[in-house]
């Protein structure tokens, strides 16, 4: 079943260092075969850069050309699509966070996630983050979990 693609599971594609690696792989290139339609972020795209690049997360970090390169494969799938902000943006941000016991810091980042599926009305998630299971109205699914 479709939903927004996180980017813990494209990371742990690209690190050949992670035990997840070659699970995580498998579930990319299903998802890139699948009829259905699956979902990226922005946000998602750009975090992956960030932590792909990085010499302190990764023993082989990418270079940018090869995060890019990356991203770029990854959106030319016919499955793969951005979910971006729209009129709605911004109301349902306060519904979501209403919904929550005490939104801070980090967790806006998966709350801006969380925000885009209800706006564009895409309801799971694939992650292996276990702070997504505090939000309401979406299923949340480990794709790595034998």
């Amino acid at each position: 079943m479709a939903g927004v693609v996180d980017t813990n599971l494209l990371l742990h594609a690209v690190n050949q260092d992670a035990p997840e690696h070659e699970a995580a792989r498998a579930f990319l290139l299903d998802v890139g075969r699948s009829a259905d339609a699956w979902y990226v972020t922005e946000g998602i795209a750009y975090e992956f850069m960030r932590v792909a690049t990085h010499p302190k997360v990764f023993v082989h970090p990418l270079t940018w050309t090869e995060a890019l390169a990356f991203i770029r494969d990854l959106l030319e799938a016919e499955s793969i699509h951005v979910l971006q902000a729209g009129p709605d943006h911004w109301s349902l941000l306060n519904d979501v966070l209403g919904g929550l016991t005490h939104p801070a810091g980090n967790l806006f980042f998966d709350v801006r996630t969380v925000v885009l599926m209800r706006e564009h009305g895409v309801r799971r998630l694939y992650t292996i983050d276990a702070d997504f299971l505090q939000f309401g109205g979406i299923e949340v699914e480990n794709p790595l979990r034998a």
